[in-house]
């Protein structure tokens, strides 16, 4: 009996029609998965510019870009679906004009930045990073290295006066007295001095008007004199005078915005502090302190492991 000659596809060629199903399944979850990510800021710097590409060097399946602000249209005008980050304070008032437009992430904002441009509302459209490092961070900070000192002074001013229920309730479980002094005129140093007799360390709050190179001679000095160390307000300070802070560099920042971009806008916080951060240490105020040596990266650790936010 006759017999037709078959007609199966020869194994290679299956091989390679698989091969090539495979593959084309491969494109289509890299195009269904990759994100726009458009950072944006008023100065086209150098150094925004390498931001992103290192943002993009970390996400290889997305396309992230730079664009300066002056080429970016009305907020509303943006495609939807873009993930925008913002770098700074004119691309946040930019953002401001309008509540139409993609979910944004505001990065390195601090607490009095924020306070001055949105009052207490915290839009729908918007997550704010913020640059100030957690008020509870530093008060164990301050406990890991001056276990004795029980009174944390903080001068305030009508600006960051705001922060200091937060200070408290964080002080509160560590069994810790938040002592406070008006700052309100900077070329009169009577507060700084009575807060000092007061205290046994000061917290330094990231406000500009308190903490800025005018003053600093002033509090270094003073708090010098009293033998009594300024935890903060930040790595600038630190390196300035005060004894230590924890802080956030471009690494971390890095990270966190990788670990944010992972998840759907839908999901991204309100308000967030970096869980991602160093400490810095002044090894000659802590020596003119008496402290022994800090290992910089062991403390963070163990500021690290008591965290409780995620």
């Amino acid at each position: 009996m006759l017999r037709c000659p078959s007609r199966k596809t020869p194994i290679p060629g299956r091989l390679l029609a698989g091969l090539c199903l495979v593959f084309a399944v491969w494109l289509v979850s890299l195009s269904v998965s990759a994100e726009d990510i458009l950072l944006t800021g008023a100065d086209d710097s150098p150094g925004m510019q390498a931001f992103a590409t290192a943002l993009g060097e970390l996400r290889p399946g997305d396309t992230v870009r730079f664009q300066p602000l002056t080429r970016l249209p009305a907020p509303s005008k943006l495609p939807t679906g873009i993930r925008l980050i913002l770098l700074d304070l004119p691309s946040l008032d930019w953002r401001l004009q309008e509540t139409q437009g993609p979910a944004t992430l505001v990065l390195r904002i601090s607490r009095l930045q924020a306070r001055q441009r949105l009052g207490t509302a915290l839009p729908a459209h918007l997550s704010l990073l913020w640059s100030d490092p957690p008020p509870d961070r530093q008060l164990r900070l301050a406990q890991i290295l001056l276990p004795q000192a029980k009174r944390i002074g903080v001068l305030y001013d009508n600006h960051s006066e705001f922060l200091l229920n937060e200070l408290r309730q964080a002080a509160r479980p560590l069994g810790l007295e938040i002592v406070t002094e008006r700052w309100d005129n900077t070329n009169d140093s009577r507060p700084l001095q009575t807060l000092l007799k007061n205290s046994d360390v000061l917290l330094g709050l990231d406000d500009p008007d308190l903490y800025n190179p005018k003053t600093a001679k002033n509090l270094l000095l003073s708090s010098y004199a009293r033998q009594t160390a300024l935890i903060g307000p930040n790595a600038g300070f630190v390196k300035a005078g005060s004894l230590t802070s924890s802080y956030s560099d471009q690494s971390d920042w890095l990270a966190i915005l990788d670990e944010l971009l992972d998840q759907p806008p839908a999901t991204w916080p309100r308000t967030h502090y970096a869980n991602r951060f160093k400490v810095l240490s002044n090894p000659q105020v802590a020596r003119s302190l008496g402290i022994e040596q800090i290992n910089e990266a062991l403390v963070a650790t163990q500021l690290a492991e008591g965290e409780s936010r995620p």
